[in-house]
């Protein structure tokens, strides 16, 4: 298949929308730093700004009240919908692109950065992530896919050809790895940026499920882990309007 060159997380830029970010800087440059689902069944968030006070009495009335236990579980994959030269290589990858794939599967190769990395390392079969659309006119969330093979080397750290070659990395004690990702469904409609900051700034004010999400304390990795209370409250936000 055709190098899939997506998930750049050499050149991971923070998304356009995005006032704080700093635009095309590398995660390459700090790799040490720690920087920076099926279909929804419950009740959507209300329609207060932040809309997680009704959809927190949902999940208490379903689990008895019990505040679920902070654990990563869920993963946001940010991919480039737009074609951006890298290295003489076009590294657009939507997730249209991913639907044509066979099996509509594909490899998520090319992250160089040590905390992305460690965070594909941790995701495990079956877990589900968000297919989100970065460095475009308009960022956000697109679909859901799921993990169908576990970390394994990234062998384009050894191709001299492709854009994320890495001349340090050894075959036997590779540096690099990557997971394979299958489409399950389009989210039931596009989930902007702007929307999940407004709910993020909410969050941060009434301590609702956003407050802490990497998205916006960790822009610039384009592996993300999620919680339970964060991939739910997201997901929630499809059966809404948008604003």
């Amino acid at each position: 298949m055709p190098w899939p060159s997506r998930k750049r997380d050499k050149a991971a830029v923070a998304d356009k929308k995005e006032p704080d970010a700093k635009l095309a800087k590398t995660e390459e440059e700090a790799p040490e730093e720690e920087e920076e689902e099926e279909k929804s069944t419950k009740t959507p968030a209300g329609s207060s700004k932040s809309g997680w006070k009704n959809w927190k009495k949902t999940k208490e009335s379903d689990s008895g009240g019990e505040e679920s236990k902070i654990t990563y579980c869920h993963w946001l994959l940010k991919s480039e919908p737009e074609s951006r030269l890298e290295k003489g290589v076009d590294v657009k990858f939507s997730i249209e692109d991913l639907k044509a794939q066979p099996n509509q599967t594909t490899f998520w190769d090319g992250v160089r950065n040590y905390q992305a990395r460690n965070f594909l390392r941790a995701m495990k079969l079956g877990q589900q992530a968000f297919f989100y659309h970065s460095n475009c006119k308009e960022p956000g969330i697109v679909g859901i896919v799921k993990i169908v093979k576990e970390a394994y080397p990234d062998h384009t750290q050894f191709d001299q050809k492709n854009p994320h070659y890495d001349s340090s990395s050894r075959k036997e004690n590779p540096k690099w790895s990557m997971v394979d990702v299958q489409f399950v469904r389009m989210t039931k409609r596009f989930i902007p940026l702007s929307e999940i900051k407004a709910h993020h700034l909410a969050h941060k004010a009434d301590g609702g499920p956003l407050k802490n999400m990497m998205l916006f304390t960790r822009q610039r990795l384009s592996i993300q882990p999620l919680t339970q209370e964060e991939f739910d409250f997201v997901l929630s936000l499809e059966e809404e309007k948008p604003h």
